[in-house]
């Protein structure tokens, strides 16, 4: 296998990974309040309440809150499904350095910008919410590991474009060559 088709796999094999982490990410904000419920109910039979009782007593306020926005106020939801939607498009996005990396690499420096900010918005917003602080710290986690095969992706484009750069020619050669 040549180094060009090695790195292009090595390229596919990462935005594959990616792009599945980020549909799973997605696809879990639509059953938001099922998750929380199946959630609990796997901390009480493994004996959470007992050896973490500050992780149980946040899920059961989150599902509280939950269950009264979907009881009385459902359109509140609308908003997580939006949140869904975002990471299946973002997703899609990913399609062009897919295809053509090199061409599409903006899509992976988008990406690494995109989960830089994650970690200021953690950190402005969680308080702003009441969001417990170790909680942020998971959320800001999610920035952290997304920026980790992106900058794999940019690294192994950069060394794809600098083998198939095509020389350059300068001078009169030029002019002539349009």
């Amino acid at each position: 296998m040549s180094d060009r088709a090695a790195l292009l796999k090595g390229i596919r094999v990462w935005l594959v990974f990616f792009v599945v982490c980020l549909v799973l990410s997605g696809a879990t904000a639509f059953p938001l309040v099922h998750e929380l419920r199946w959630t609990e109910e796997a901390l009480r039979s493994l004996g959470a309440p007992e050896h973490l009782p500050g992780l149980t007593e946040w899920i059961e306020r989150v599902r509280d809150g939950l269950d009264a926005a979907d009881a009385d106020h459902p359109f509140l939801l609308y908003g997580t499904d939006w949140l869904a939607f975002a990471h299946l498009v973002i997703a899609v996005a990913f399609l062009g350095p897919y295809r053509d990396p090199v061409r599409n690499i903006w899509v992976v420096e988008f990406g690494m910008i995109a989960c830089a900010g994650v970690i200021p918005l953690a950190l402005v917003c969680g308080p702003l919410r009441g969001i417990p602080f170790w909680w942020s710290v998971i959320d800001m986690a999610f920035g952290v590991f997304g920026v980790i095969p992106l900058y794999v992706v940019r690294n192994k484009i950069k060394r794809l474009e600098a083998l198939t750069a095509e020389p350059v020619v300068t001078g009169s050669a030029a002019a002539w060559a349009r």
